[in-house]
């Protein structure tokens, strides 16, 4: 396993462990077992208004400021990169902070939550 794979493993690994996150804390938010599996639907449709089928660039003007400004464009640039050989620094910078504020505010709003129906 070359590095780039490895990176990649690790990459991927971090960004799901921030979005399960956040769907924990969205799903202690809600107030029924239904709605805490809707509460999930936005973060879910995200990656499709990225970069992740269809380059930034070739978007259209609404479309292509949300995408380069969302959290999924930097995580699946970088992973992208990754695996072709050619890693960018400053999207891997970007995903990782990324990561690292959405598994942040997805925890402490989960223990908040728990703490106040506790």
């Amino acid at each position: 396993m070359t590095g780039h794979v490895a990176a990649t493993m690790l990459g991927s690994s971090i960004a799901i462990a921030a979005i399960i996150g956040m769907a924990f804390a969205l799903g202690m938010a809600a107030k029924t077992p239904e709605s805490a599996g809707l509460t999930v639907v936005p973060l879910i449709l995200l990656p499709f208004v990225s970069s992740a089928i269809v380059p930034a660039a070739k978007m259209g003007q609404g479309f292509r400021q949300f995408a380069e400004y969302q959290p999924f464009t930097p995580i699946i640039e970088s992973l992208r990169g990754l695996l072709a050989g050619t890693p960018s620094a400053g999207y891997t910078a970007a995903a990782l902070a990324w990561c690292a504020g959405i598994a942040l505010v997805g925890y402490l709003w989960a223990l908040a939550t728990f703490k106040r129906r506790a």
